[in-house]
C-alpha cells in the first residue's frame, strides 16, 4: 500500500517588513510548482493589501498584453500541462481552516502550502498559525535594527507558552537575503556569531541583492524573475543565488 503524502506548511515570517518574505513566497511557489513538478497552494493572508493576490491579477494582465510573457506562458502550459497555483485570500486567523476546506475540495494535494503572513504578531491569528507550521524561514538583511527585530521576535517565539495543536516538531531557519557583494564579510562574521550564540540555525546559501526583486514582469520587459505564473529565468536565479537557495530549502524540508 502506498503512504498518503504529507503537506508541508512553510511560512517565510518576519516582524519587519521590506526584507522580502512576499517575494520570497512568490520565488519559491513558482519554482517548485512550475519547474520542479511539485504542487503548490499559497495563502495570502496579509490582510488588508493582499500584495500576492493583487500580484497574480497584473501577471495575468501582463501575459495578455506582453508578447514575451505570453510566449512564455503558452510555452510552459505545453511542456508542465499543469495549471497555476491557487492563491488563496484569507486572513491570519483563519488561514489553516480556509487551507483545509480548499485542499479537500481540490483534486490535487499540495506538496507545500505557503502561508503569506501579515509582519505584525499582534494581528489577530498571526502567532497560532505560525506555531503550526512545518517550516518557517526568516529573511534578515545585514542592518542592525532589521538583524535585532529579527533575532528578538525569533528568541521571543520560541519561548512562547504551548498553543492546542501546536507543531512541536517545527523547525526555524533564519537566512541572509539581499546582500550586497560589496559589503565586509566581517560583518555578517560578527552577526553569524551571535546568531550561533543564540542556538538558532542559519542557511548556508546567501541571497544576492538584485533590482530583479523590487520589478514585476511589467509589458515592457523580457526577462521573467518575480511571477506568480512562470518561474524566474535560471540565469537569473544563478545570478542572485536563488538556485543555490531553492537547493538548500529542498534538504531542509526533504521535499
Amino acid at each position: 500500500m502506498g503512504t498518503t503524502k504529507k503537506t508541508l506548511k512553510v511560512s517565510f515570517a518576519t516582524q519587519k517588513g521590506g526584507v522580502g518574505k512576499s517575494t520570497m513566497t512568490t520565488l519559491l511557489a513558482s519554482v517548485l510548482h512550475y519547474r520542479l513538478g511539485y504542487d503548490v497552494l499559497v495563502m495570502d493572508c496579509d490582510f488588508p493589501q493582499h500584495s500576492l493576490t493583487n500580484l497574480r491579477e497584473r501577471d495575468l494582465k501582463t501575459i495578455m498584453q506582453n508578447e514575451y510573457h505570453r510566449k512564455m506562458a503558452m510555452k510552459q502550459f505545453q511542456a508542465i500541462n499543469k495549471k497555476a497555483y491557487p492563491i488563496i485570500r484569507c486572513k491570519a486567523d483563519t488561514a489553516l481552516q480556509t487551507a483545509s476546506e480548499h485542499v479537500k475540495q481540490s483534486a490535487v494535494k499540495p506538496d507545500v502550502i505557503f502561508f503569506d503572513l501579515p509582519g505584525t504578531a499582534n494581528t489577530k491569528g498571526v502567532l497560532t498559525t505560525l506555531k503550526k507550521m512545518d517550516f518557517i524561514f526568516s529573511p534578515m538583511s545585514a542592518d542592525r535594527l532589521v538583524v535585532e527585530s529579527t533575532l528578538g521576535f525569533t528568541k521571543a517565539f520560541i519561548g512562547l507558552p504551548p498553543i492546542g495543536g501546536e507543531n512541536k516538531e517545527q523547525v526555524m531557519w533564519l537566512f541572509w537575503n539581499g546582500v550586497d557583494g560589496r559589503e565586509r564579510t566581517s560583518v555578517y562574521e560578527a552577526y553569524q556569531s551571535v546568531i550561533q550564540q543564540l542556538n538558532l540555525s542559519v542557511m548556508q546559501t546567501r541571497i544576492m541583492d538584485s533590482k530583479r526583486f523590487r520589478k514585476e514582469m511589467d509589458d515592457t520587459s523580457t526577462y521573467v524573475f518575480r511571477s506568480s505564473l512562470l518561474p524566474a529565468e535560471v540565469p537569473l536565479m544563478r545570478a542572485t543565488k536563488l538556485d543555490l537557495f531553492v537547493d538548500e530549502f529542498l534538504k531542509i524540508v526533504k521535499l
